[in-house]
């Protein structure tokens, strides 16, 4: 049987609307800043009509994973491309390399953390992990123009941290193009993968720290010291005693 994407993504919607309610989709709206519609959708209630659809289609190979996550992301409503980022996530394993071209897509048009960071981290990392020929791409997010491209990039190395295999070569590089930015949602990033990188080696994470002390921004450093031992944590805060803010 050929695999029909939209009647797939219609199965999921037919989940999904009656497991809204209006009050939660109009405190999400407002909480995201969002132009998208919501449905009001809990994250549990979500992941359960998820999977319970994609149970539906035993064998699901990665083409047809992708087609059905682009149906899904086609309309502009909120929960549709959450479960879009999950049937992906769901499908991960079979995916490669030449899929990034579809999540960089979906990841440009995204414009909110809510969507760009399980692309990024829980998606596009997991490819790159299992499949080194990514890299090259995910390089090239992260001197992107697009800020979400290059959080995306950053957000990437945290399936090799979380799995034990760290690139710190890599985020080395990447934290080092972009540590003079401006824009928050960079910032927070190279905190964001420094703290999860501490959990398993604090030793590297403070010692990073230390030699950038006097650029790091201020969410930046609050992020990579948050989970380092108290009494390296407290040395390097000493450190920056005195700095001007950063921000």
């Amino acid at each position: 049987m050929v695999f029909d994407a939209d009647a797939a993504a219609s199965t999921v919607v037919g989940l999904l609307r009656p497991l809204g309610s209006q009050a939660r989709a109009e405190q999400e709206k407002r909480y995201l800043k969002s132009d998208l519609e919501f449905f009001g959708v809990t994250v549990p209630d979500l992941r359960r009509a998820v999977k319970g659809a994609v149970k539906g289609y035993p064998g699901l190979d990665r083409q047809a994973a992708v087609a059905w996550a682009v149906a899904l992301w086609r309309e502009p409503v909120f929960e549709r491309r959450v479960a879009a980022v999950e049937v992906l996530s769901m499908a991960g394993k079979q995916l490669q390399a030449g899929d990034l071209a579809a999540v960089e897509a979906l990841i440009r048009d995204a414009r909110t953390w809510a969507l760009v960071d399980p692309l990024a981290g829980d998606v596009a990392g997991r490819i790159a992990l299992r499949d080194p020929s990514s890299w090259p791409r995910i390089d090239a997010w992260a001197t992107d123009e697009d800020f979400w491209v290059r959080r995306s990039a950053l957000l990437a190395l945290l399936a090799g941290i979380r799995a034990g295999q760290p690139d710190l070569g890599r985020l080395e590089r990447y934290a080092a193009m972009m540590l003079a930015e401006k824009e928050f949602f960079i910032r927070k990033a190279i905190g964001w993968v420094l703290r999860e990188l501490s959990k398993r080696n604090p030793a590297w994470v403070a010692a990073w720290t230390a030699a950038h002390a006097t650029v790091i921004s201020g969410v930046t450093f609050r992020e990579a010291v948050r989970r380092l031992p108290p009494d390296e944590a407290a040395r390097l805060r000493a450190v920056r005693t005195g700095l001007p803010a950063v921000g």
